[in-house]
């Protein structure tokens, strides 16, 4: 991609990181996409007078940590946001070109969430040229949020870590109708693995079918561990288990010796992911079975962000928006820099609904708010 010139609103900064394909390679997407967009990123902040670093994920991929310093010893305040989408399968609108309807802004990525990362980066553009500044500033740009939360974990075990004696607090983007998210719920993810031996189907009594074992498999999960997941958070709502995938067998003539499923479950803040595997374990008592594949995201509780909410209540107010905490269902890479010990919260503009959907979009007026409210927390008296 050629170079870009240096956007001249947020708007067009939006348009030019939506121009970038970044779909998570989980979702079909290609290499260095993610590295592409730091690239511009980096750029453009050189040209802005900002510093960046590339903090190492791993092996070549890596986030982009984008700030204004006025002291060593001054408090720091980071905003993030992650710079992968998903798939653009069905997409009835232009996936990489940011394509204005009214006061609707269509594009991969625009609601989720390159709208946030333009409007914490606008706003520190600016901030960044305030004389009366007195914290130091930053916004971190994390990669493969929508899959693993690679990028979010490597921070959190490492470049967070040196920010934390001075940290006020770490805000997440992601779309919350500018509402404060201070909780959300986790995600415990594995494959579930069932062999058999594999034998001409003319003669299927030389083999045994691993897809017949994992029949057997989903029977006792959802008769023995998927009802289980019945808690209820006030702020998150209830925990959820689900399996979403299956895969088994090679050929149709060839009884399968391999059969696998991804399971989801939902956790909601105060569960515990080892008593949910032991619940699993339990339900599969007796049966040949292998997992693979554990991914946990934690959920977010509350207490991780009561002071920083506190603190956050003027520029709400100043800028006319409610500040009533809240909370979601789905997770997000907060739960990782809470559990590091980060102050944390999640707010960004736009609508969970709109998305990951065919004509996905983040209202004008919306992306425009967020840069008043992110330039006024950035001012907030220390």
């Amino acid at each position: 991609m050629p170079s870009l010139p240096p956007p001249s609103s947020c708007e067009e900064l939006l348009a030019q990181m939506i121009s970038f394909e970044t779909v998570n390679l989980h979702y079909g997407g290609s290499a260095g996409g993610e590295a592409r967009l730091a690239a511009h990123l980096e750029q453009l902040a050189a040209q802005w007078g900002l510093s960046s670093r590339r903090d190492p994920v791993d092996g070549d991929a890596f986030n982009l940590l984008i700030s204004s310093e006025v002291a060593p010893s001054a408090e720091w305040l980071l905003f993030e946001s992650h710079l992968d989408t998903v798939g653009v399968e069905g997409m009835t609108v232009p996936p990489f070109r940011l394509t204005p309807k009214g006061d609707r802004l269509h594009g991969r990525g625009a609601c989720d969430t390159k709208g946030s990362g333009a409007a914490m980066f606008w706003a520190l553009r600016d901030f960044s040229c305030d004389p009366r500044r007195t914290r130091n500033a930053g916004v971190l740009f994390a990669i493969d949020e929508e899959a693993r939360m690679s990028g979010a974990q490597a921070f959190a075990g490492g470049g967070l870590r040196e920010f934390l004696p001075r940290l006020r607090g770490l805000i997440v983007g992601e779309p919350t109708g500018l509402r404060p998210v201070v909780a959300h719920n986790g995600s415990l993810r594995w494959k579930t693995i069932t062999r058999g031996i594999s034998a001409h189907s003319a003669d299927p009594s030389k083999g045994r079918s691993a897809i017949g074992a994992m029949l057997a498999v989903i029977a006792a999960l959802e008769e023995k561990f998927i009802p289980l997941a019945n808690r209820v958070f006030p702020l998150t709502g209830r925990a959820a288990a689900s399996i979403n995938v299956i895969h088994g067998g090679s050929a149709v003539n060839i009884i399968p010796d391999y059969c696998e499923i991804s399971c989801d479950r939902r956790l909601v803040p105060g569960e515990s992911p080892d008593t949910v595997l032991a619940q699993r374990d339990a339900a599969l008592a007796g049966l040949a079975v292998e997992h693979d594949s554990l991914y946990l995201a934690p959920p977010l509780p509350p207490g991780s962000s009561a002071a920083l909410l506190a603190w956050l209540q003027p520029a709400f107010t100043a800028a006319s928006l409610d500040p009533t905490a809240t909370g979601v269902p789905y997770a997000t890479d907060a739960s990782h820099y809470a559990a590091a010990g980060a102050p944390v919260l999640v707010l960004g503009p736009g609508d969970i609904a709109q998305a990951h959907t065919h004509d996905e979009w983040l209202s004008r007026a919306e992306l425009n708010r967020a840069v008043e409210l992110y330039s006024k927390i950035l001012r907030l008296t220390p």
